[in-house]
């Protein structure tokens, strides 16, 4: 892999990490002592994606906003790495007019139609719109493709199951994702689900599966760049599930009593794993790594000022854009 390559890698996931940790800073700021899930800056439920970066930014590597993305309940790390606006991320998640929905559908519901990107927090319901996506790209013949994510619990949703058979027999271009990070809530894997890997389950489908250990970026990056090449060619579909990390928990302010590895968590974080690697094999030195870091942080806070800076949704509008 080459040098620019890796350091992009990298500097996605620095991008993702930095836009995170400044939203969990705000939405903890105001909702103590008393814990109010509906107060402050950032009002509602809040799923971050820290410790996730790598699956994200290895497969939208090969994307560009030709190409659809459905995403999860936990979906900025692929927002971002699939170019959407930080402003109207940002402001959405605030709750704000200038935000992708006017500010009524919050960090879970994320509809962006420059980068073809939407998100839900119904479990497995992105694998189904992202079949009509994929069949209409295919009608059009212009050689973009969907993306399917989802998280491994989802993977025993019957949505889940009747998609991947209906993309195989329709042979159509998409790449489903599933983000194993042990943990569906908070039940662990091996209490629901009844194969050691999701991945095996495409060939119940006759479609190729593989499964990238390790929350390795550069382990994603192949496995998606043979998937998107064979969607791309009209190959069809393939099965990626990435064993990754939920840093953080399900959602802010879950306690995590249920993880009884939580002390080991942090020593697995992928970023600072995948910086000494980088420093290690001269591809970055401290300085270029403090150099991205700042760069990040620098986008981040224009985009929270943008955010903080734009106007509320004036309550009289509460029935526009909406269906009645």
């Amino acid at each position: 892999m080459e040098d620019k390559t890796r350091a992009d890698l990298y500097t996605t996931m620095v991008q993702i990490r930095a836009f995170e940790e400044a939203i969990l800073a705000d939405y903890h700021a105001d909702k103590k002592p008393a814990w109010d899930i509906g107060a402050g800056l950032i009002p509602g439920e809040m799923h971050l994606s820290a410790g996730q970066e790598p699956v994200a930014a290895g497969v939208c590597a090969h994307l560009d906003n030709r190409d659809a993305v459905t995403a999860t309940h936990r979906p900025h790390h692929f927002a971002i790495a699939h170019g959407m606006d930080l402003n109207k991320l940002a402001a959405e998640i605030y709750g704000r007019e200038t935000g992708l929905g006017r500010g009524r559908g919050g960090h879970m519901h994320l509809f962006d139609p420059m980068t073809h990107f939407s998100c839900s927090g119904i479990i497995a319901e992105g694998y189904p719109p992202a079949l009509g996506q994929a069949l209409a790209f295919k009608r059009q013949g212009t050689g973009a493709i969907a993306v399917a994510v989802t998280g491994e619990g989802a993977a025993n949703q019957g949505a889940f199951h009747e998609s991947l058979n209906l993309a195989a027999l329709w042979n159509l271009p998409v790449v489903f994702v599933v983000e194993d990070n042990d943990w569906a809530i908070s039940v662990p894997r091996a209490a629901s689900t009844s194969v050691m890997s999701n991945a095996d389950r495409a060939a119940a489908y006759g479609i190729p599966g593989v499964r990238v250990e390790d929350n390795a970026v550069e382990g994603v990056y192949d496995a998606a760049d043979e998937a998107v090449q064979r969607a791309r060619s009209g190959g069809g579909p393939t099965l990626i599930e990435v064993h990754t990390l939920r840093l953080w928990g399900h959602f802010e302010g879950d306690a995590q009593a249920y993880r009884p590895e939580l002390a080991e968590v942090p020593a697995r974080d992928p970023i600072p794993t995948y910086e000494q690697q980088l420093i290690a094999d001269a591809v970055l030195d401290e300085t270029k790594v403090e150099e991205l870091r700042a760069e990040a942080r620098q986008r981040v806070e224009a985009a929270l000022e943008f955010a903080k800076s734009s106007p509320t949704p004036d309550p009289s509008t509460a029935t526009q854009y909406v269906f009645a």
